[in-house]
């Protein structure tokens, strides 16, 4: 066996390049497929996010609703209910009007400012 010689023929160029295109295509299918999964990951992790921050708004503006009837309905037996939800509502409104102005304010500001 020792003196038998194998003989190996070793791979041309062209079956090179053409094996080098192929491993390439394979590993940008899996870098792709690795991306696909991690977005769809992170949407589901972000999905939920939202539905919870949703569900906390809703409860937040709810908790808010309840709060200014209540203020309505104790400021009813000093001032009337007329009264009392004009001044709340007007409340609300100046609070709402100077947050606006502030947000505004901010929006037109200059970055470098």
């Amino acid at each position: 066996m020792h003196g038998d010689r194998v003989d190996f023929e070793e791979p041309g160029i062209g079956q090179l390049v053409s094996q080098l295109a192929g491993d390439a295509r394979e590993m940008a299918q899996a870098e792709l497929a690795l991306v696909k999964a991690r977005a769809a990951v992170a949407v589901t992790r972000y999905k939920w996010a939202a539905v919870y921050f949703g569900i906390a708004s809703v409860l937040s503006l709810a908790a808010l609703i309840a709060l200014l009837v209540g203020l309505i309905m104790t400021l009813a037996t000093l001032i009337g209910p007329g009264w009392a939800t004009l001044a709340v509502v007007g409340s609300v409104f100046v609070i709402a009007g100077i947050l606006a102005m502030i947000g505004s304010a901010r929006l037109n500001r200059k970055v470098g400012a």
